[in-house]
């Protein structure tokens, strides 16, 4: 049974920081690209930033210079440093594993974690 996990949300004040983290469990052979999305209420959820295997990353235009991706992919796990941030960032951040092979049947499929709230006050 493969789970996402997780942590770091909070409360920060505007042009704060906070660091998510994200690990991936369970008998996972490998997973093509890591990634977090965000949804605030009464709007849907949007692509934060993401990150392959292989380390190429792309990210939204409203958090491009102030959020990073990184990524430890001996421990399936998945980071989001957040900086500068602001009111619009509050929202529920979710994980999410694209890709992701499970041993031993080797089928692909797309994984979320529960979410982590982040609230920027102004």
């Amino acid at each position: 049974q493969v789970q996402l996990v997780e942590s770091g949300g909070g409360l920060v004040q505007a042009g704060g920081s906070l660091r998510l983290s994200c690990a991936a469990s369970g008998s996972i052979f490998s997973i093509n690209a890591m990634g977090w999305y965000r949804q605030a209420p009464g709007k849907q959820r949007e692509l934060v930033a993401i990150i392959t295997s292989g380390g190429r990353t792309n990210y939204a235009d409203s958090v491009k210079g102030r959020f990073t991706i990184s990524r430890d992919n001996a421990k399936n796990t998945v980071y989001l440093q957040m900086n500068s941030l602001k009111p619009e960032d509050t929202a529920v951040y979710y994980c999410n594993a694209a890709g992701l092979r499970s041993i031993p049947t080797m089928r692909m499929g797309d994984y979320w974690g529960q979410g982590t709230q982040v609230t920027v006050s102004s």
